[in-house]
């Protein structure tokens, strides 16, 4: 009995490994900061360079874009939405594919209540690039 409760146990890590097997060191960072066009909350994936363009167009306005190779990777991001004050962060922090579903774990931080923070407006983000995924369909999980 014992034996088949450590089997199931170990089958079970092991399920769990492959589902989030995008960790952060298979994600490259694009952008991420406090200050973002985009102010209301918006999770997006773009898969390709018109998707990335217009993407951009309304994060960051004029500039340069980034390269990404959408022949390898794709592009998620995680806009918070506005926030009342600096402090806030979010951080992606994996992606897997399961059956036809790409998804997106991120984590969202806030000011601890006591802590000391600049009075400003901000609207936290982070962009990131992640290895192609053939699925069609994407779920954003807030995770603690």
């Amino acid at each position: 009995m014992i034996s088949r409760l450590v089997d199931f146990a170990a089958l079970a890590l092991s399920a769990a490994a492959v589902v989030f097997a995008q960790t952060p060191s298979q994600m490259r960072v694009v952008e991420q900061g406090a200050q973002s066009h985009v102010e209301a909350a918006r999770q997006v994936v773009a898969r390709t360079a018109a998707e990335w363009t217009a993407l951009w167009r309304d994060h960051h306005g004029a500039g340069d874009l980034p390269p990404v190779d959408f022949s390898k990777e794709v592009i998620a991001a995680v806009f918070l939405g506005t926030r009342p004050t600096a402090g806030y962060t979010v951080t992606i922090v994996g992606a897997a594919t399961e059956g036809n579903v790409l998804q997106v774990r991120y984590r969202e931080t806030a000011p601890a209540p006591d802590a000391m923070t600049a009075q400003v407006i901000t609207y936290p983000y982070q962009i990131v690039a992640i290895p192609k995924s053939a699925a069609t369909d994407v779920k954003f999980d807030k995770v603690q």
